[in-house]
């Protein structure tokens, strides 16, 4: 999944979880302020590693989940990122890639390794990014009610 569709699907978490929508967004950010630097600085060579991990990723959720609802949306935006990441690989046929959920005891046995940027040309191509697209309609007519209800407009 690209970046921004992670922080719209956080976003649209808040009409079934009730939490931050702010929040929720902060949590869904954090795999990729964490791995996408890590790699490109070559501390990593995979772009899945310490924040696209279920190892890492679980016990901090649960850590957060008691701190309060603040904490428990990031927790929730957090893994809603590694739900949809898992998702995408499968869809586009790389459920091998799924792996980095395990790491560092696993890691994909083929993994892409294609930077953010040229990653971007290479997911227009793939199956998964029509899941995608479906996420931005459904986030466009969430928003669209949202602002178009009679609630929302002062008076």
């Amino acid at each position: 999944m690209l970046f921004p569709t992670h922080l719209l699907a956080a976003a649209l978490l808040d009409r079934v979880t009730r939490l931050s929508p702010w929040w929720l967004v902060v949590g869904a950010a954090v795999p990729d302020l964490l791995d996408k630097p890590l790699a490109s600085l070559g501390v990593f060579e995979l772009f899945h590693t310490v924040g696209h991990s279920a190892l890492v990723a679980v016990p901090v959720a649960l850590a957060l989940a008691t701190r309060g609802a603040r904490s428990r949306a990031v927790a929730v935006g957090w893994l809603s990122h590694l739900a949809l990441d898992t998702l995408h690989v499968v869809v586009n046929g790389r459920p091998t890639d799924a792996y980095s959920l395990a790491w560092p005891l696993t890691r994909p046995p083929t993994p892409l390794g294609i930077p953010p940027g040229e990653f971007f040309w290479y997911y227009l191509g793939s199956p998964s990014f029509v899941l995608e697209v479906g996420i931005w309609l459904v986030g466009t007519a969430v928003l669209w009610r949202r602002f178009d209800s009679p609630t929302s407009t002062s008076q």
